[in-house]
């Protein structure tokens, strides 16, 4: 289809149709000068965006012959800071500041919990993870690895009431711990009231009943005081609604006739465009950004199932109580952020000059367009209550990135008629020049930070290629104990909490790759509100409400006041490149050598298969022993960069790595055989196995190891073929 040319713009019909027709009406801003001033802003920024690039590749060519100049382990460590300071990669530090972001919503500034990632591209996703503000803590049990399946408690493809009961018991054991009756256990509640505007709890064998040991705790109720069918707490700045329904299913076998306890578990979710998407021309583009609009209207849908099981999934309301103050309502879903793209690719949904126009910007200027009818108050249902739209920003290097990012929203709010600070930024704490820079990069975008986060799968891919020509590194396994990952960890909360982010903005931490594996996440992730945070990454709406548990055990509030001050590491420790000493490396075995490849090539051609042949950015993926990962690019930029590393430094041999791959695709197509898949082998020679290839052999080249290039590329071949149209350039 022929392309539309506004001005000097030559874009896309698809989305041109989308501003035309869906994003611009009951905005107030007419058509002629929305394109006028993309234009204007295409003109502005695309040269620094150009210059912004430049330098990162400066930066690394200095450093790769820095370490060419001195191999291995990094002896002299004073020399190397003052080498990266004088190369301008350590920026000066500033004066101690406060941010100043303004009307930030609760869920950011003040409410710890669960933050979701989920691909805005499929729908059904996206408004699942919107809803999944409110868990069922039975489902939660019941569904996963939480509860043991020993002693007659399967799961089974039938309910089993004996798993049921332990359910309801964990659930009771739950309700005790964090609202603990004045006397007596919610296990022994015959009834649950509210009389006077307190809740009170009839326990069996009781004459009297109890209240709350905090009354302060019940908030609320919905239906009739004296049988409700809700009863709303808090804890922690937490909700939590035991469901009360007598004939119900469950609550019919419940003394006190509950037949679940909800949790309030996504209090954030980011929809993102980024590394969980395939998203690679501009009709791709436009999925994403009609279901940001349609999540910020309020009308997204999705058909869930098929035949006579199907239904439409919609967006959740807000929920009603009444409280002894009178009527209130809560938000029924999850308050949203936007992760848009980096700064380096580019796309072809607009062309200027034939040249592509940087994505980045482009997303700047469309989420924030699709964005006005929440901010305007004109959805349906609500996202921001506060008019501000939340924005994650990733893979930016260092502050003067972030400087750009600032000045790139600003001129966004501009053509909008947006106030300035409207948009919100999350800052993505996940390159390396970012982490040792953090006080400097917060300072820049100082008046709309809302959100850092540890991003500590791409800062470990951003690890091995700063740092690629020096020597090999150690083992992938390995990397988590390495000094400067506790280091980065500490750092990024104790910068946060220095800079004024405590009340003001999220501090978060990363994402819990194992999503069928429940039972560990409920043990180990605690650890992320003990560090201070107050959101953590989490794969699914199950895992969320799990997640939330462990904001009610920490007070991630008094924590953070614990923490205030503290500075835990040094800048030595967090630039402490993971290199193995020639010990180590001698110490390796073939069958650890071959082991680790097959390692990293397995997880890479099973998650590569699935983004170049089906689009798929982000899905479980089985690795080499059957357990389900979660992987994205950030994991396959680990596992391709460390290929590289060793095959560069002679720890393997091309002829290893090409064996490998061959074995290594016959696992992952014995792992997707079926109906519909197409084998990498017995030909090798397909667009899927051949961008693992160029990701290993050509990983050097690749900008800071990122896998977009290549993966863009064979995915717009692959679609060009399909459709008997040549492949773009």
């Amino acid at each position: 289809m022929d392309r539309i040319t506004v001005g000097g713009l030559d874009v896309a019909p698809a989305l041109h149709a989308f501003v035309r027709d869906e994003a611009l009406p009951g905005s107030g801003i007419d058509e002629d000068m929305f394109w006028s001033g993309v234009e204007q802003l295409l003109a502005d920024f695309t040269p620094r965006n150009r210059a912004l690039l430049a330098r990162r590749d400066e930066i690394q060519q200095h450093l790769d012959d820095w370490h060419a100049e001195h191999p291995g382990p990094v002896r002299d460590r004073a020399e190397y800071l003052r080498m990266l300071r004088e190369l301008g990669y350590l920026a000066d530090e500033p004066e101690d500041f406060t941010i100043t972001t303004a009307d930030v919503d609760d869920e950011v500034a003040r409410q710890a919990g669960p933050q979701l990632v989920v691909p805005v591209l499929n729908a059904r996703f996206a408004a699942n993870a919107a809803n999944a503000r409110w868990g069922s803590l039975y489902d939660a049990f019941y569904g996963t690895d939480v509860l043991p399946e020993d002693d007659g408690q399967e799961r089974g493809t039938s309910y089993n009431p004996r798993r049921g009961a332990a359910v309801i018991a964990r659930a009771r054991a739950f309700l005790d711990e964090h609202f603990p009756l004045a006397g007596g256990s919610h296990a022994d509640a015959t009834a649950y009231a509210v009389e006077g505007g307190s809740l009170t709890v009839h326990l069996e064998g009781s004459s009297a009943p109890v209240g709350l040991a905090e009354p302060g705790q019940y908030l609320g109720h919905r239906g009739d005081p004296a049988a409700p069918e809700a009863v709303l707490l808090r804890h922690h700045g937490l909700h939590v609604e035991i469901q009360v329904d007598p004939a119900d299913t469950i609550g019919r076998d419940d003394a006190a006739g509950v037949k679940d306890v909800l949790v309030e578990s996504a209090v954030s979710t980011i929809m993102d465009l980024e590394d969980s998407v395939a998203a690679v021309d501009a009709e791709d583009k436009v999925v994403g950004y009609r279901n940001w609009l349609r999540l910020n209207e309020g009308t997204l849908t999705a058909e869930v199932g098929s035949g006579d099981s199907a239904w439409t999934r919609r967006l959740a309301p807000d929920r009603t109580y009444e409280g002894p103050d009178g009527a209130f309502e809560l938000p029924g879903r999850s308050l949203m952020f936007v992760r848009q793209v980096g700064h380096l690719m580019t796309t072809d949904a607009i062309l200027v000059g034939g040249e592509e126009v940087p994505e980045g910007i482009l997303d700047a200027v469309m989420t924030a367009l699709c964005s006005l009818v929440d901010i305007q108050g004109r959805s349906a249902l609500r996202n921001s209550r506060t008019g501000s739209m939340y924005a994650v920003k990733p893979k930016m290097h260092g502050p003067d990135e972030v400087a750009f990012t600032d000045d790139l929203f600003a001129a966004v709010e501009r053509l909008l008629g947006l106030a300035t600070g409207t948009i919100k930024l999350g800052i993505m704490d996940e390159e390396r020049r970012t982490s040792a820079n953090l006080k400097a990069c917060i300072h820049a975008a100082r008046g709309r930070v809302a959100f850092i986060n540890t991003g500590f799968l791409d800062r470990t891919g951003d690890e091995l290629h700063t740092s690629m020509r020096g020597g090999p590194m150690v083992r992938k396994g390995e990397m988590k104990s390495t000094a400067w990952i506790a280091a980065y960890e500490d750092q990024n909360v104790d910068v946060g909490l220095a800079c004024g982010l405590r009340g003001r903005a999220q501090i978060g931490k990363g994402m819990w790759p194992r999503p069928d594996d429940m039972a560990a996440m409920l043990e180990q992730k605690v650890g992320h509100p003990q560090s201070g945070a107050t959101c953590a990454w989490v794969p699914s709406p199950t895992a969320a409400t799990l997640h939330a548990l462990h904001y009610h055990q920490v007070d991630v509030a008094a924590r953070q006041e614990e923490l205030a001050g503290q500075h835990r590491t040094t800048l030595e420790d967090l630039l402490t490149v993971p290199f193995a000493d020639a010990d180590t490396v001698a110490s390796w075995s073939e069958q650890d050598r071959i082991a680790e490849l097959e390692n990293n090539l397995q997880s890479t051609l099973g998650y590569v298969k699935r983004w170049v042949d089906d689009g798929v950015g982000c899905s479980k993926v089985p690795d080499i022993h059957g357990v389900n990962l979660m992987e994205d690019r950030a994991t396959c930029r680990i596992s391709a960069q460390h290929v590289t590393n060793w095959l560069h430094h002679g720890v393997v041999t091309a002829e290893e790595v090409d064996a490998a791959l061959r074995r290594m695709a016959e696992v992952v197509d014995e792992q997707n055989a079926g109906e519909g898949y197409q084998p990498m082998g017995p030909s090798y020679d397909g667009e899927a196995f051949n961008a693992v290839r160029d990701l290993v052999f050509d990983g050097l080249a690749q900008p800071a190891g990122y896998t977009e290039p290549v993966l863009h590329r064979r995915r717009r071949a692959l679609k060009a073929l399909e459709s008997g149209q040549s492949a773009p350039a």
